[in-house]
């Protein structure tokens, strides 16, 4: 226990927080998109609810990963010897495929409503009847799914410690995290709410997160398609690909402004030049 009151295991806890945070980015996304299925008085109780929620299942996943690491890492099913398709799967590698495949479906759906935004309306008032439950075991599940790298690099970071203090301090950095993440996670869904032009922004890049956890699956799974390994798309990649969306937006969106300050502008010299006549 007197590892926990050292210097070296104050700043271990900071990283272990700042990991939380920045490999935690994604899932507030989706959380921040996902809430707002539920009635807008009860969003921010949702969100609340399903990350407290998610804190806990965290935490009896890290003392699951701890004692039967081994068994989400081995392999249930193989195929071999296929020029087309091969795969390894494990425990691991079967829950990121899932979550990655969940994530795209969510993020083009959500795109397709919003093309189709009669539809959309209706939908929308369709499924906040009574779809609190629903919204809440989605944030947890995800939150889950999205947990297991944090955990796996936070068993890392603190593989010198002993196995009590160990524990201790991940799970002190898990619920830091859980509360940093409740916090941000409404003002990410405020400011959604009150500039709607990013939402596409947000579903595009949600729909980035599902790829990069296919990858991440694929790669766990040993997967090749045609010979070729699968390889897991690196958290640099993913927010290079993210800083890129969001200076393309931007810049879309003063050039949209400036057209249309021209257009106004032309519009007002035809008015006057018709008033002069």
């Amino acid at each position: 226990m007197e590892q926990l009151f050292t210097l070296d295991s104050l700043f271990t806890l900071l990283m272990l927080v700042l990991l939380q945070a920045v490999l935690g980015f994604d899932n507030l996304l989706y959380i921040s998109l996902e809430s707002k299925k539920a009635p807008a008085e009860k969003q921010s109780f949702v969100r609340r609810i399903g990350v407290g929620l998610a804190i806990v299942l965290r935490i009896v996943l890290l003392f699951a990963l701890m004692s039967l690491i081994q068994y989400f890492q081995n392999p249930f099913a193989s195929l071999r010897d296929n020029g087309i398709f091969e795969f390894e799967l494990n425990v691991h590698g079967l829950i990121v495929l899932g979550g990655g495949v969940f994530i795209i479906y969510t993020a083009v759906k959500e795109i397709w409503h919003m093309m189709m935004m009669n539809e959309h309306e209706v939908a929308q008032k369709d499924v906040r009847k009574g779809s609190i439950n629903t919204v809440i075991f989605w944030i947890v599940i995800m939150n889950l799914v999205f947990s297991f790298d944090s955990i796996l690099s936070a068993m890392a970071l603190t593989s010198h410690m002993e196995y009590v203090p160990q524990l201790i301090l991940m799970s002190i950095a898990i619920i830091l995290g859980g509360i940093l993440m409740i916090v941000l996670a409404d003002k990410v869904s405020n400011f959604l709410q009150k500039n709607r032009m990013y939402e596409v922004l947000g579903l595009f890049i949600l729909l980035i997160v599902g790829i990069m956890l296919l990858s991440e699956g694929g790669h766990l799974a040993h997967l090749y398609l045609f010979g070729n390994p699968i390889t897991p798309m690196s958290k640099t990649t993913f927010y290079f690909v993210i800083v890129v969306l969001v200076l393309i937006d931007i810049v879309q969106g003063r050039y949209q402004k400036k057209l249309l300050a021209e257009k106004q502008h032309r519009e007002e010299l035809l008015n006057k030049t018709k008033d002069s006549k």
